[in-house]
């Protein structure tokens, strides 16, 4: 089936995952746990990792456990941040999105404040015409099946005719278990079946995606 629509996630794929955003909002994730909802700082950090590695986000793990916990100021918490310190203007990027013909949608366990200033801090708002976030997904986050289920609607394209592009292995496989293609960002090995290609950084996804057009 001809590509039709192409899903970026956002954070640490996008831009590079080595440039200390995602370790800042690590903290403000910390710090929401112990002045927030009171948890004991010396477990706090293993039990964020323990909650991202069974629910996928942080934040889930807290609504199931902590029902009180309100997720509007957890993200709004969380991502008070100053993205100058952080990311800059790509003007590469731009470009090699702006080659690309597929509409283009954001796919992101983030919320869509954060997501607007992100794209708008790297210049790239204008490529994207939806941002499929949390709130879109009914709080369901990757890599959770209803998640991509919501975000198939969101685009209206079939699964077959959709490429994901994204710097986690686990947020791939339901995606390529629907029948989409998928497009590891990062440069670590990956021998995953549900890694279709694998890139080292954003910027050789133009390539990949021109590759899969040409050959429809």
């Amino acid at each position: 089936m001809a590509i039709r629509q192409l899903i970026f996630d956002l954070d640490d794929t996008l831009y590079p995952g080595n440039n200390g955003l995602w370790e800042a909002i690590g903290q403000r994730i910390i710090r929401f746990m112990t002045e927030r909802i009171g948890l004991d700082p010396a477990q706090v950090e293993a039990l964020r990792g323990q909650y991202f590695h069974d629910y996928g986000t942080t934040l889930r793990g807290l609504m199931r456990h902590y029902p009180g916990v309100d997720a509007d100021d957890y993200l709004a918490y969380v991502h008070d941040l100053d993205l100058t310190r952080y990311i800059a203007p790509d003007p590469a990027l731009d470009s090699m999105l702006a080659t690309l013909p597929c509409p283009k949608a954001i796919f992101t366990n983030s919320d869509t404040g954060h997501t607007s200033r992100v794209l708008g801090m790297l210049g790239i708002a204008r490529h994207f015409s939806a941002i499929i976030d949390i709130r879109a997904m009914e709080f369901e986050n990757k890599p959770l099946p209803r998640a991509y289920e919501i975000l198939l609607q969101r685009v209206a394209a079939p699964a077959a005719s959709c490429v994901l592009i994204e710097d986690s292995v686990r947020n791939l496989r339901p995606a390529q278990a629907l029948g989409m293609t998928t497009v590891l960002v990062g440069d670590g090995p990956s021998l995953d079946p549900a890694v279709d290609f694998q890139v080292a950084t954003i910027l050789e996804t133009g390539d990949v995606i021109k590759r899969l057009i040409a050959e429809e």
